[in-house]
């Protein structure tokens, strides 16, 4: 049989097959002994083949096979650097949350993200989240840096998961599509999913006032069908995003306006830190290309953890 994986629990995968009945699935004991660096081999929106097996006097699957991804997301395991997450797969696109307080989205974890999602070719939209709570202050900060995103060419949108303000364009985007929901725990996933599809009454949970951070109310990935002819992933939040390796020279190739600009710089393999004549440095620093921008590519490409400012 072939299905779908729909949740993920670690050790119990629940699939979808063919014909639409779901199915408690486990994996068949070579996955674990295959040189398979994730920490979880099989991911949600995984396309496999399963057989049944009757344990009990129920049907439960065994996983015999995952087929070739189209895509997907990952990101280093956290307290295991050399292995990594796969957070999910198959996505034909990835809504990411911010909130610029309560909790804070730094715009190096957002940069990080970004480039994850531009070498896996999945494209990103922004959400900036509780615009219902905006002063003057955060009001201006959040049109700022979606400004800055939306001249890189990210599609960014002012929404409020509370009240409802912009959630129809997100639904409207996700029409027809598989799509990822992804943040910090605590910008308002489970809310705003919520509010596109109220059938599904997610758990939510307020953000902790005390540590102004968000309480962990996802704790597996999950895919859901909904009404109007569209899936979603939602995926517990985020702290850190650690990246997968990539090679110093194609770094720069996952942030958008540095590769446009590639082919100005004086050498091919220009990795736009010292060598002279580079485009992306003369942009810098005539203030076409963010300060912001390049700082989260210096941490990336010199191998840094994740640090905020």
């Amino acid at each position: 049989m072939q299905g779908t994986v729909y949740k993920s629990t670690g050790s119990w995968y629940q699939v979808k097959a063919e014909d639409g009945q779901r199915y408690d699935c486990r994996i068949k004991g070579k996955f674990r002994i295959q040189d398979i660096k994730s920490t979880n081999p099989i991911a949600v929106g995984d396309q496999v083949k399963f057989r049944l097996e009757s344990v009990a006097g129920e049907n439960v699957g065994q996983i015999e096979e995952i087929l070739p991804r189209k895509n997907y997301m990952v990101r280093k395991a956290v307290k295991l650097s050399k292995q990594t997450h796969i957070i999910a797969a198959n996505i034909d696109q990835v809504f990411l949350l911010i909130t610029l307080e309560n909790p804070t989205t730094f715009t190096v974890f957002i940069d990080r993200f970004l480039a994850t999602a531009e070498a896996y070719g999945i494209p990103s939209v922004l959400l900036f989240n509780k615009a219902d709570t905006f002063d003057s202050v955060s009001g201006e900060a959040t049109h700022h840096l979606m400004d800055l995103y939306a001249g890189i060419g990210y599609t960014c949108l002012e929404i409020s998961a509370k009240t409802g303000v912009g959630t129809d364009q997100v639904a409207a985007l996700m029409k027809g599509k598989t799509s990822m929901f992804a943040g910090h725990s605590g910008v308002g996933k489970s809310t705003l999913i919520n509010r596109i599809a109220p059938e599904l009454q997610l758990r939510t949970m307020e953000t902790s006032e005390q540590h102004r951070q968000g309480q962990h109310t996802t704790t597996f990935a999950e895919m859901y069908d909904l009404s109007f002819d569209a899936r979603i992933i939602d995926t517990p939040g985020i702290k850190g995003f650690g990246l997968v390796d990539m090679e110093k020279e194609e770094i720069g190739d996952y942030f958008p306006e540095f590769f446009a600009l590639k082919s100005e710089c004086k050498f091919n393999n220009c990795l736009h830190v010292d060598e002279p004549k580079c485009a992306v440095k003369q942009a810098l620093e005539e203030g076409r290309i963010a300060e912001s921008r390049y700082h989260s590519y210096l941490q990336i490409l010199l191998g840094e953890d994740e640090t905020y400012r």
